[in-house]
Protein backbone atom coordinates (compact mmCIF):
# COMPACT_ATOMS: atom_id res chain seq x y z
CA UNK A 1 0.00 0.00 0.00
CA UNK A 2 1.17 3.49 -0.79
CA UNK A 3 0.28 7.04 0.18
CA UNK A 4 0.93 10.41 -1.41
CA UNK A 5 2.20 13.29 0.73
CA UNK A 6 2.03 16.83 -0.64
CA UNK A 7 3.86 19.73 1.00
CA UNK A 8 3.52 23.39 0.06
CA UNK A 9 4.85 26.45 1.82
CA UNK A 10 7.47 29.14 2.06
CA UNK A 11 10.91 27.69 1.41
CA UNK A 12 13.11 27.06 4.44
CA UNK A 13 15.98 24.78 5.38
CA UNK A 14 15.09 21.21 6.30
CA UNK A 15 11.59 20.67 4.93
CA UNK A 16 12.48 17.43 3.17
CA UNK A 17 14.43 16.23 6.22
CA UNK A 18 11.55 16.98 8.59
CA UNK A 19 8.91 15.24 6.49
CA UNK A 20 11.07 12.21 5.71
CA UNK A 21 12.05 12.03 9.41
CA UNK A 22 8.39 11.79 10.38
CA UNK A 23 7.94 9.03 7.81
CA UNK A 24 10.85 7.18 9.38
CA UNK A 25 9.30 7.48 12.87
CA UNK A 26 6.07 5.99 11.47
CA UNK A 27 8.07 3.20 9.73
CA UNK A 28 6.88 4.41 6.32
CA UNK A 29 9.45 4.17 3.53
CA UNK A 30 9.86 7.08 1.10
CA UNK A 31 9.84 5.62 -2.42
CA UNK A 32 9.91 8.72 -4.63
CA UNK A 33 10.24 12.47 -4.16
CA UNK A 34 9.59 15.34 -6.53
CA UNK A 35 10.25 18.86 -5.31
CA UNK A 36 10.58 22.29 -6.80
CA UNK A 37 10.89 25.94 -5.89
CA UNK A 38 8.55 28.52 -7.37
CA UNK A 39 10.27 31.78 -6.44
CA UNK A 40 10.25 31.48 -2.63
CA UNK A 41 7.56 28.78 -2.46
CA UNK A 42 8.49 25.14 -1.89
CA UNK A 43 6.37 22.35 -3.38
CA UNK A 44 6.95 18.63 -2.89
CA UNK A 45 5.15 15.37 -3.58
CA UNK A 46 6.29 12.13 -1.97
CA UNK A 47 5.21 8.56 -2.65
CA UNK A 48 5.47 6.53 0.55
CA UNK A 49 5.12 2.80 1.27
CA UNK A 50 2.72 2.56 4.22
CA UNK A 51 2.38 -1.22 4.35
CA UNK A 52 4.65 -1.57 7.42
CA UNK A 53 3.58 1.64 9.16
CA UNK A 54 3.28 1.58 12.94
CA UNK A 55 0.33 4.01 12.96
CA UNK A 56 -2.83 4.14 10.86
CA UNK A 57 -2.85 6.29 7.75
CA UNK A 58 -5.59 8.47 9.29
CA UNK A 59 -3.51 9.09 12.43
CA UNK A 60 -0.41 9.85 10.37
CA UNK A 61 -2.32 12.25 8.10
CA UNK A 62 -3.75 14.15 11.07
CA UNK A 63 -0.35 14.30 12.77
CA UNK A 64 1.37 15.55 9.60
CA UNK A 65 -1.27 18.22 9.05
CA UNK A 66 -0.61 19.53 12.58
CA UNK A 67 3.17 19.38 12.08
CA UNK A 68 2.74 21.34 8.88
CA UNK A 69 0.75 24.07 10.61
CA UNK A 70 3.44 24.35 13.29
CA UNK A 71 5.99 25.00 10.54
CA UNK A 72 3.86 27.22 8.29
CA UNK A 73 3.36 24.46 5.73
CA UNK A 74 0.37 22.79 4.15
CA UNK A 75 0.89 19.02 4.40
CA UNK A 76 -1.70 16.56 3.08
CA UNK A 77 -1.49 12.77 3.20
CA UNK A 78 -3.83 10.51 1.26
CA UNK A 79 -3.97 6.89 0.18
CA UNK A 80 -2.64 6.38 -3.35
CA UNK A 81 -5.99 4.95 -4.52
CA UNK A 82 -7.83 8.11 -3.48
CA UNK A 83 -5.17 10.30 -5.10
CA UNK A 84 -5.43 8.33 -8.36
CA UNK A 85 -9.24 8.45 -8.34
CA UNK A 86 -9.21 12.21 -7.83
CA UNK A 87 -6.91 12.74 -10.80
CA UNK A 88 -8.58 10.59 -13.45
CA UNK A 89 -10.13 12.35 -16.38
Amino acid sequence: MKAVISVIGKDMVGILAKVSGECEKANMNVLEVSQTLLQDMFAMIMLVDISKGNVSLAEFAEYMEEKGKENGLSIHVMHEDIFNSMHKI
